[in-house]
């Protein structure tokens, strides 16, 4: 089998107890319980606990856990003034990873190396919020609204963005999503995190890398693209003539297909309801586009190519955060408030082997295809001969 410049793909590089993911089937277990288990019994603080400490806590640990959490969202003031001397067009996934590396700076965490990991996933949990919110508002001529611990973490999240505390419905909605974001096995910004976890780095590091990691379009980024496709279709009655225009040109339709999953992304089926959900509540069409966004583009596929391609987690996600109110260009850092859980467990398992017999450097191998000459290599010329 080639392994080279295939992404990885395919090739086990490590062992892990975190998340499991059946291409075939269209599962994703966390820790042991299915995702569709979880979303209709739990909500995103308690699964976060489940992530790091690998069990569903008692109501003790819970309760303990989200004191934690609530009474670790502030920042201190000095980096929401810090934020105001950034551009205001500047990426917000831009500022998110500046800030979340800056946590080593502003906070000194004590105890054993192991102990000092999960205080500063908790930190990173709580904090992650409360930066994007800040910012969002800063960015605006806001001022930045502080955490409320009376509410939980999805309620808070909205509170802080929006000013004004989110009804039930919508806070539900947002600590689903929450749920189905927080881990997917190896990808890309999870990856990033457990090299950088692999040299001993320190957890901020670590996450810091995660955060660079998903700021691409061709991971965290494709839901912004998806809403960007659905707003420049505007209607439903223009989805068929503008998918088949973008197949018959070779290029891809955002939200569609997935590198692992062989059939449905279980986390596009509930994204799929929350969507129609509050397509009904808000009366906006954005629902309706993309569920003809999806048969169209499986209709054609399988006409032109005879291959079956399933919904990913982006195609809903994006007409959902949309439809809460969401700017579109936070919709990748709101990936990373639900990913931070995920990638804080793998940083964990990874810097301390609690999924292999002793913590290793990844240190792989690359062929040399550039130019060379015989043992010695390149005569070096002196610039004034070149």
């Amino acid at each position: 089998m080639e392994t080279k410049n295939i992404g990885l793909r395919n090739i086990p590089i490590a062992d892990t107890k975190i998340s499991f993911i059946d291409g075939e089937k269209g599962k994703l277990i966390y820790r042991g319980y299915d995702i569709l288990d979880l979303t209709k019994n739990s909500n995103f603080e308690e699964t976060a606990f489940l992530l790091l400490h690998d069990h569903l806590p008692t109501q003790k640990e819970f309760d303990e856990f989200k004191k934690n959490l609530r009474d670790s969202r502030p920042i201190t003031i000095q980096m929401q003034k810090n934020m105001k001397n950034w551009r205001k067009e500047a990426d917000p996934m831009d500022a998110l990873q500046a800030f979340v590396s800056a946590l080593a700076g502003y906070y000194n965490e004590s105890g054993t190396a192991k102990e000092v990991s999960y205080q500063r996933a908790v930190n990173l949990i709580a904090k992650v919020p409360t930066i994007v919110a800040s910012w969002d508002r800063i960015r605006n001529g806001n001022d930045a609204i502080q955490p409320d611990p009376k509410l939980n973490h999805s309620s808070n999240f909205l509170y802080m963005l929006k000013g004004e505390k989110p009804d039930n419905t919508f806070e539900r909605i947002f600590d689903v999503c929450l749920i189905l974001h927080a881990d997917h096995t190896f990808n890309a910004s999870t990856f990033a995190a457990r090299e950088v976890a692999s040299t001993r780095a320190h957890m901020y590091s670590a996450v810091s890398a995660a955060v660079g990691a998903l700021s691409g379009e061709l991971h965290g980024g494709a839901n912004f693209e998806v809403m960007k496709m659905l707003l420049d279709i505007k209607s439903i009655d223009s989805v068929e003539s503008w998918v088949k225009k973008r197949i018959q040109s070779g290029e891809r339709i955002m939200g569609m297909g997935h590198a692992v999953y062989k059939t449905v992304d279980p986390r596009s089926m509930i994204l799929k309801e929350l969507s129609k959900k509050l397509s009904k509540k808000t009366s906006m069409p954005w629902f309706d586009i993309t569920e003809k966004v999806e048969d169209i583009t499986s209709d054609l596929m399988k006409k032109q190519k005879g291959t079956d391609i399933f919904p990913n987690v982006d195609l809903y996600s994006a007409s959902v955060y949309y439809m809460l109110g969401i700017p579109m260009d936070l919709n990748t850092p709101i990936f990373a408030i639900s990913r931070v859980a995920g990638w804080s467990a793998h940083v964990i398992e990874e810097r301390f082997a609690e999924a292999a017999p002793k913590a290793m450097l990844y240190r792989p191998k690359a062929t040399y295809v550039g130019k060379y000459e015989g043992p010695q290599g390149c005569k070096f010329i002196p610039i004034e001969k070149r």
